[in-house]
C-alpha cells in the first residue's frame, strides 16, 4: 500500500511538473510549406481560430476584359509563417486535413522557427504588399556585402537589414535564413543609418 502511493506521488509530480513546463511555453513563428498552393486557404482556417500568422502577398498587375487591374496574390506560392507554442503546433500539424509540413533546417535537421525580431522586421517589408518588392531564395552569397543598416524614415520605417543593389536599385533586404528574402522597393540614403554596432537581438540571421 505504501509502496502504491509513493508511486502515484511520483506520477502526480512529473503529472505537475509536465504542465508547469507546458503552461510556460513561448510562441514561436514557424516557417510552413503548403502544398498545392493551399496558403490562403491555410491562412483562413488559422484566422478563424485566432492564430497569427502571416502569408507574403504583394499587388500584381493582370488583364481582365481588355482592362488593368490590380490583384493582391501570394508573392511566394506555398509559404505560410505561424506563431505557436510548440504543443500547439504539434497538435495542429496532427489534427488538420489540410496540407502543412514543417521547413526543415538542413543542418540540425529540426523545423525552422524565426525569431520575433527578424520576424518584424521582414513584416516591416513584405506587409506593405507593394508590388516593385522582389522576392529571392534565401542566403545567396552576396547578401554578405551590404552594409547592416536601419531605415529611418518612409513605408519601411523601423526595418532592419542588408542596404546592397538589387536589380540596379538601392534597397534594404531582409533574409531568413533557409527560408526566403526580400528586398524593399528603391530606398534613398538619407533615409537610412548604418548599424556600426548591431544587437544580435535584432539582427539575428540578418546577413
Amino acid at each position: 500500500m505504501v509502496h502504491h502511493c509513493k508511486k502515484n506521488t511520483i506520477f502526480a509530480i512529473v503529472e505537475v511538473r509536465t504542465i508547469i513546463k507546458k503552461g510556460r511555453e513561448d510562441e514561436v513563428w514557424y516557417a510552413l510549406r503548403v502544398t498545392y498552393n493551399r496558403e490562403l486557404k491555410v491562412k483562413a482556417d488559422l484566422d478563424t481560430r485566432g492564430v497569427t500568422n502571416f502569408v507574403p502577398m504583394q499587388y500584381r498587375r493582370e488583364e481582365r476584359g481588355g482592362v488593368m487591374v490590380k490583384r493582391l496574390v501570394p508573392s511566394v506560392h506555398n509559404l505560410i509563417f505561424v506563431k505557436m507554442k510548440p504543443s500547439e503546433m504539434t497538435e495542429y500539424k496532427r489534427s488538420t486535413d489540410l496540407p502543412i509540413r514543417y521547413i526543415m533546417n538542413r543542418e540540425t535537421h529540426k523545423p525552422i522557427t524565426v525569431p520575433n525580431k527578424e520576424m518584424e522586421n521582414f513584416i516591416k517589408v513584405a506587409g506593405t504588399y507593394d508590388e516593385k518588392l522582389i522576392y529571392l531564395d534565401s542566403d545567396p552569397g552576396g547578401f554578405t556585402k551590404g552594409e547592416r543598416v536601419r531605415v529611418i524614415g518612409g513605408p519601411f520605417a523601423g526595418a532592419e537589414g542588408i542596404f546592397l543593389r538589387v536589380k540596379g536599385d538601392r534597397r534594404v533586404l531582409i533574409n531568413i535564413p533557409g527560408v526566403v528574402a526580400v528586398a524593399s522597393t528603391y530606398v534613398h540614403p538619407s533615409m537610412i543609418e548604418k548599424i556600426t554596432d548591431p544587437d544580435d537581438d535584432h539582427l539575428d540571421n540578418a546577413l
